[in-house]
């Protein structure tokens, strides 16, 4: 197998001179102008892909359908800027979220504010802010914002998220659908019914709907059709039973990326309407009004849109046992294998046209044993200090997870557009570390 076959993103290629490239620019050049470790994000496959969203929800639910980027994937201000100009809505899980977009500008009544644990102060900063609308998780935070609301004089738009008891086979860690979940209200024991005429009888909160939210890396329709059904059949019972009819669903995000050549390749588009199909067969058959159908979508915006450059130091060879390629970045900068096992493609971004001959685990420069990028790469033999590499499929998660581990400064975030270059997140200096130090 060549290295050509590991290209899995359509903004990845190799040049004449066998480097490989990112958004049509060589990434050794990326390096050589921005130093390593960089991520580099493709704004123009991250604007694609939010079209690609709005495209299909018009085309499956009309004007019902609203595409809302899930912003723990990646936040910072400029991706806020590209939300905004790309009209999509967002969904915030902090008031550190809420605060950077609002600081880029972004209208705060379309923001969608989740968590599992808000506290009175994360409830009254993002009241006060105008934030669009809340998704109840507990019954104590929906008590206190009906609390905190009336005490400001606000009516809080509020979604309550349901788990509808599915089990989607993916990684634990990112399984959130389930009875068991720490997330939402269970249909299955009625916790879902009881919190619905809670809020109904609120006179500060004003109930839209239902939200739910199953897992990730998901590759086809199957999970969202079962889960839209169980809402709907919720839905219906709801309106059945206390006379309230849902004018909003969200349900949530977790299509998948390739991270690998094994993994499937999606369209996105065609599964939507799929869901789309499904959704206005039930609502006709049983004679609701169809509610507005929101997704979610964060990884597969911005995931494939991302790529990380470093540069290796070591390269330790054990015969008989195993290989390492060390490189200047590490779990600060990339924690998910270390978290559980994530799946990346790495390259020889200098190297594309030489033979896979060395086999080593890539890892990086913290003090921990379980600090690994990836296990069993394959590179060239000729890999050697000061050689740059690249690991794809980036751009979810990966900033937005990075730490200062081992006081190590955070890295860029630069942006390419159009082929050029611009940096959207200045990397950290040394005296940034000691910003909030006495």
């Amino acid at each position: 197998m060549s290295y050509r076959e590991n290209l899995i993103a359509k903004n990845l290629n190799i040049d004449e001179k066998g480097h490989l490239t990112f958004a049509g620019v060589d990434t050794l050049d990326l390096a050589k102008e921005y130093g390593t470790p960089t991520y580099f994000m493709d704004e123009d496959r991250i604007r694609e892909m939010c079209n690609i969203y709005k495209s299909a929800l018009k085309d499956a639910f009309g004007e019902k359908g609203r595409a809302i980027y899930a912003s723990k994937a990646a936040s910072f201000k400029q991706m806020y800027r590209i939300m905004n100009e790309e009209e999509m809505f967002c969904d915030v899980v902090s008031i550190g979220e809420i605060n950077t977009a609002i600081k880029a500008g972004f209208p705060p009544e379309r923001l969608y504010f989740h968590s599992n644990n808000k506290t009175d102060y994360d409830i009254e900063f993002a009241l006060k802010n105008n934030v669009g609308y809340f998704v109840i998780d507990n019954t104590e935070e929906l008590i206190a914002l009906d609390r905190i609301s009336g005490e400001l004089s606000k009516k809080a738009q509020a979604i309550i998220r349901v788990t509808p008891g599915i089990d989607t086979h993916t990684f634990e860690a990112v399984s959130t659908g389930k009875v068991d979940s720490k997330f939402g209200f269970a249909i299955e024991t009625g916790a879902a019914e009881d919190i619905t005429k809670l809020a109904l009888s609120m006179k500060n909160i004003n109930l839209l709907g239902f939200h739910c939210h199953v897992g990730s890396q998901l590759f086809d329709s199957d999970v969202y059709i079962r889960s839209a059904k169980i809402m709907l059949e919720f839905i219906l019972h709801i309106k059945e039973t206390f006379g309230f009819c849902a004018s909003m669903l969200d349900l949530g995000g977790g299509y998948g990326v390739k991270y690998k050549n094994t993994d499937p390749d999606i369209d996105i588009y065609e599964n939507i309407l799929e869901v789309g199909n499904f959704v206005k067969s039930f609502c006709s058959e049983n004679g609701i009004e169809m509610p507005q159908i929101s997704f979610e979508p964060g990884r597969s915006i911005v995931a494939d849109a991302g790529l990380t450059l470093y540069t290796v130091g070591n390269v330790k060879k054990i015969p008989g046992f195993i290989n390492y390629v060390s490189c200047d970045g590490g779990m600060a900068d990339n924690v998910r294998y270390a978290m559980y096992e994530a799946p990346y493609t790495v390259l020889p971004a200098g190297k594309m046209l030489e033979d896979e001959d060395l086999v080593a685990n890539v890892v990086g420069r913290c003090c921990e044993s379980g600090d690994i990028i990836q296990p069993s790469v394959l590179l060239p033999q000729s890999t050697k200090r000061g050689d740059i590499i690249a690991v794809c499929t980036t751009g979810a998660y990966n900033y937005s997870m990075a730490s200062n581990y081992n006081r190590i400064p955070r890295p860029a975030v630069v942006m390419i557009k159009n082929g050029a270059t611009y940096v959207a997140v200045r990397g950290e200096t040394l005296d940034d570390l000691l910003n909030c130090d006495i």
